[in-house]
C-alpha cells in the first residue's frame, strides 16, 4: 500500500479499532452529550426566527437608521387587529363594546399608540353597520415579539360573541411562521417514523436491527438541535434551520445505518465475532459514510456564503447536523452493533429481507443489461425528460411571500386577507421616502416643491394615499383614523414628516392592497421615477424594499454557491474514483437532478397546478427566496450518497478485472436494492413536511421528494448505467501526472 493512502486510512482504521474495543466508553460519551442536550434542544424552536433578515448596506436599512436616529422613530412595528362585531359599530352596545375594547388595549404593555377606527369609517361592511371589521393599527416598541404575544393574551381575554378579533401584521406574521415551523417539524417526524419503521422491518426482517437507523437519527437531531440553540444566542437562525436539521438527521443518518448494518449483519456472518465484524464495517461501509457526509456537508457549507445570517444559519444546521450524523454512524453505530453481536438480527419476525441480501438481484442485473442495451438512447430521453421537467424553473419568481407563504386557516393570514377586502392591505406593503436636502434646513418657501413631489406620488396607479403635511380625507383614512379626528392626525403627521434638524423630508406611500413579491418591483419602479424626476436626492425603504433587496441578494450569490459546492464536490470525487469524467459526469446528473425538482416545485407551487391536492394555497404567485439556495444544497449532497454508492462499486468490480460493461451491470445488481430502499426512506422523510402549514417547507419537502424519486430511480439507475456504457473506458482516464500527485483513497460498503 502506498504511504500516502496509509496515511489517509490509518484514522478511519484506528476509529474502527477503539469503536468496537470500547464501546461501552463510546456509548456512554453519547448518553452523556445527549442527557446535557437535550434541555437546550427542547429550547431551540422558540428561540428560531421567521424573520428574514437585512442586509446592513442596503438601502432600505439606512432608511430605517435615519428613521430612528432623524426622526426618532422607535415605533414602526405595526400590529393591525381586526375586530366583527355585532351588533354593527353604529350602534351604542356595539360602540361601547368596541371602544372598552380600544381602551384596554391602550394600557397593554408595549403598545405606543392605537388608532382606532371610525364608526361609518374603514372597515364598515354594510351601509347598517350590523356586521362591521374594523382595523387598529398598534406601533409597538422595538421587541415586537413579545409586545404581540401580550396583544393576543390580551385579545383571548375580552373576546366574546359580540366582539370577534383577530391579531395580523409583520410580527404576528412571523410569530405564526414560528410557531408553525415547530409544531410542522414535530408533526413530520410523528407521521413519517411509523412509516419509516415499518420499511425499515421490512427491510431488515429483524426489530433490533430496524431500531438501530432510528436511534442514530434520534442522536444526531437531538445534538444538533442543542447547537442550533447556543447558536441562537450569538446569532439571528432561521426557523427553516430545524427543518433541515430534521431533515438531514432523519434522512442521511437512516440512509447511513441501513448500509452500515447491512455490511456489519455481512461481515458478522463471514467472520462470527461481533468485535472483528463491527471493526470491518467501520473501515468498509464506514469509509463510504464518511465520504458521503463529506459531500453533503460540502453542499451545506455553500450556504455560508450569502451575506445573511437568516441563510447562513440554515447552511450552519446543515452542515452540524451532517457531521453528528456522520459521528454518531461511525461511533455509536458500531459500538451498538459490537454489543448486540447476533442479537441484531432478533427478534426475527419477517423472513423475506430482500433488501439486505448480500448476493446480487436477478431482476436488477437484468434491468441493468437491457439500459446498457441501448445506451445512447437512454441517455437522449432520460436527460430530454429531465430538461422538460426543468422548463418550468426558468419561469421562477422568488420573494418573501409574507402572510401568504401560511396556509389558509392561520389567524395572521387570514386577518390580512380581511383586511384587504376591506381595502386597507396596503398598511403592511408601505414605502418609506426620504427626501435629503443635503444638509440643508427645510423652510416654508419650499412647501410647493414638496407638495408637487406628494402630488405625483398621490397621482400614481395603485396607490391609495400619500402620508405626508398635505393631507386629503382619502390620506386620513389610509392612516386609520377618520375625518373627526383630523387635527390629530394633521399634526401627528406633520412631525413625522420632517427629520429633527429638518433636513430630510419623509413621505409614505400606501398601495391599494398588499403587494405580493413579484409585482412589488413594478410599484416601487413608478415611485421611483416620480423621485427622480423631483430633481432631489431620495432613499426608498418599507417592507416591500426589504423584502427584494433580500431576495435579491440570496438571488445573486447563487452562482457563487453553485460553483464552489461543484469545485469542492469535483476534488472529492476526483480523490475517491481517480477520474476526470466521473466527477464532471456526477455534477451534471445532479444538477439535472435538482434543477428537474425546482421545475416540478415552480410548476405546483407558483402556478399553481394541483395546489388544492397538495394542500397549497393558489395566492402566492413566488416561491421563498431561500428556496432554490435551500433545494440545491441538500438534494445535491443527499443525492452524491446514492452516486457514491453506486460508482464505488463499479470501481470495486472494475479494480478485480470486469470489463466497465460488466462493472457498471453487477454494480447496479448490487446496489439497486439499497438505493431503493433508502430512497423510499428518503421519500417518505420529506413528504412528511408536505402535511405542514408553512408553504415553505411544504414546497422544500415536494421539491426534495421529486428529487430523490427522479435521482434514485431514472438517474441513479438508468441514466447513470447508459452513460458509463457509452463513456467506457474514459470513465477511468486520469492523466499520468495527476495520477502521481493525487493522495490514494478507497472506498467499499
Amino acid at each position: 500500500m502506498p504511504a500516502r493512502r496509509r496515511v489517509l486510512l490509518l484514522g478511519v482504521r484506528r476509529l474502527a479499532l477503539f469503536v468496537s474495543r470500547h464501546p461501552w466508553a463510546v456509548l456512554l460519551v453519547w448518553a452523556l452529550l445527549v442527557a446535557l442536550s437535550l434541555p437546550f434542544a427542547a429550547r431551540a424552536p422558540s428561540a428560531l426566527s421567521a424573520n428574514p433578515g437585512t442586509l446592513t448596506n442596503a438601502e432600505s436599512a439606512r432608511v430605517s437608521d435615519l428613521l430612528r436616529d432623524k426622526f426618532g422613530e422607535t415605533d414602526t412595528n405595526t400590529a393591525l387587529l381586526v375586530t366583527r362585531s355585532t351588533p354593527g359599530l353604529d350602534t351604542a352596545p356595539g360602540q361601547a363594546t368596541y371602544q372598552r375594547f380600544v381602551s384596554g388595549l391602550r394600557d397593554v404593555k408595549g403598545v405606543t399608540r392605537v388608532l382606532p377606527a371610525q364608526r361609518g369609517g374603514l372597515g364598515s361592511r354594510d351601509a347598517a353597520g350590523t356586521l362591521a371589521l374594523t382595523v387598529a393599527q398598534i406601533p409597538l416598541q422595538e421587541d415586537g415579539k413579545e409586545a404581540v404575544a401580550r396583544i393576543r393574551a390580551y385579545v383571548r381575554r375580552v373576546a366574546s360573541p359580540a366582539l370577534d378579533i383577530r391579531v395580523t401584521g409583520g410580527q404576528a406574521i412571523a410569530d405564526d411562521f414560528t410557531e408553525l415551523a415547530e409544531a410542522d417539524t414535530k408533526r413530520s417526524e410523528f407521521v413519517a417514523l411509523p412509516l419509516i419503521a415499518l420499511l425499515l422491518l421490512l427491510v431488515f426482517g429483524a426489530l433490533v436491527a430496524t431500531g438501530l437507523p432510528l436511534v442514530i437519527g434520534m442522536l444526531s437531531i437531538s445534538v444538533a438541535m442543542a447547537g442550533l440553540y447556543f447558536l441562537t444566542t450569538v446569532m439571528e437562525v432561521s426557523t427553516f434551520a430545524q427543518s433541515v436539521v430534521t431533515m438531514l438527521g432523519l434522512g442521511a443518518g437512516i440512509d447511513y445505518a441501513l448500509l452500515m448494518v447491512n455490511r456489519f449483519r455481512e461481515e458478522l456472518a463471514r467472520r462470527g465475532n461481533a468485535a472483528e465484524a463491527a471493526a470491518r464495517t467501520v473501515e468498509t461501509a464506514g469509509r463510504s459514510v464518511l465520504f458521503s457526509g463529506s459531500t453533503v456537508a460540502i453542499a451545506m457549507a455553500g450556504l455560508l456564503l450569502p451575506p445573511l445570517s437568516f441563510v447562513r444559519s440554515i447552511g450552519i444546521g446543515g452542515v452540524l447536523a451532517v457531521v453528528l450524523t456522520v459521528l454518531a454512524s461511525l461511533t455509536a453505530l458500531p459500538a451498538l452493533l459490537t454489543l448486540l453481536g447476533d442479537r441484531v438480527n432478533a427478534p426475527r419476525l419477517l423472513r423475506s429481507t430482500w433488501a439486505q441480501s448480500a448476493g446480487a438481484s436477478a431482476a436488477w442485473t437484468a434491468f441493468a443489461r437491457r439500459v446498457t442495451a441501448r445506451p445512447l438512447a437512454v441517455v437522449v430521453l432520460s436527460t430530454a425528460f429531465l430538461l422538460l421537467l426543468a422548463v418550468p424553473a426558468s419561469r421562477m419568481k422568488t420573494g418573501y411571500a409574507g402572510a401568504w407563504g401560511l396556509v389558509p386557516g392561520v389567524e395572521s393570514r387570514d386577518a390580512l386577507q380581511d383586511v384587504r377586502d376591506m381595502g386597507a392591505g396596503g398598511l403592511l406593503s408601505q414605502y418609506e421616502v426620504l427626501l435629503d436636502l443635503e444638509g440643508k434646513r427645510y423652510t416654508p418657501d419650499q412647501s410647493a416643491r414638496f407638495q408637487a413631489v406628494v402630488n405625483d406620488l398621490r397621482a400614481l396607479p395603485g396607490v391609495r394615499a400619500v402620508l405626508s403635511p398635505f393631507l386629503t380625507p382619502a390620506d386620513l383614512q389610509a392612516a386609520g383614523g377618520g375625518t373627526s379626528d383630523g387635527l390629530a392626525a394633521l399634526s401627528l403627521l406633520t412631525q413625522r414628516s420632517f427629520s429633527r434638524d429638518r433636513t430630510f423630508l419623509r413621505v409614505t406611500v400606501v398601495p391599494d392592497d398588499t403587494l405580493r413579491a413579484d409585482l412589488a418591483p413594478a410599484f416601487e419602479k413608478r415611485v421611483r421615477a416620480v423621485l427622480e424626476g423631483s430633481g432631489s436626492r431620495f432613499l426608498v425603504g418599507g417592507a416591500p424594499v426589504g423584502g427584494r433587496e433580500f431576495s435579491e441578494a440570496i438571488t445573486d450569490t447563487l452562482p457563487t454557491v453553485m460553483l464552489a459546492v461543484f469545485g469542492g464536490t469535483f476534488v472529492l470525487l476526483l480523490l475517491a474514483f481517480r477520474s476526470l469524467l466521473i466527477p464532471l459526469k456526477s455534477i451534471v446528473m445532479n444538477a439535472l437532478t435538482v434543477g428537474a425538482a425546482a421545475g416540478v416545485v415552480t410548476w405546483a407551487v407558483q402556478e399553481g397546478h394541483f395546489a388544492g391536492l397538495l394542500g397549497l394555497p393558489a395566492s402566492a404567485g413566488v416561491l421563498d427566496s431561500s428556496l432554490p439556495l435551500l433545494l440545491f444544497a441538500v438534494m445535491f449532497g443527499l443525492s452524491m450518497d446514492y452516486e457514491i454508492f453506486l460508482l464505488s462499486r463499479v470501481q470495486e468490480e472494475h479494480l478485480a478485472g470486469a470489463s466497465n460493461d460488466e462493472a457498471v451491470v453487477r454494480a447496479v445488481g448490487h446496489t439497486a436494492r439499497i438505493i431503493t430502499s433508502a430512497a423510499v426512506i428518503m421519500f417518505i422523510v420529506f413528504t412528511a413536511f408536505m402535511f405542514g402549514r408553512v408553504v415553505a417547507t411544504k414546497s422544500v419537502g415536494l421539491g426534495l421528494a421529486v428529487a430523490v424519486v427522479l435521482d434514485a430511480t431514472l438517474v441513479r439507475l438508468v441514466l447513470v448505467p447508459a452513460f458509463l456504457k457509452l463513456a467506457g473506458r474514459w470513465n477511468w482516464w486520469l492523466p499520468a501526472w495527476l495520477d502521481k500527485r493525487l493522495p490514494y483513497l478507497k472506498l467499499e460498503h
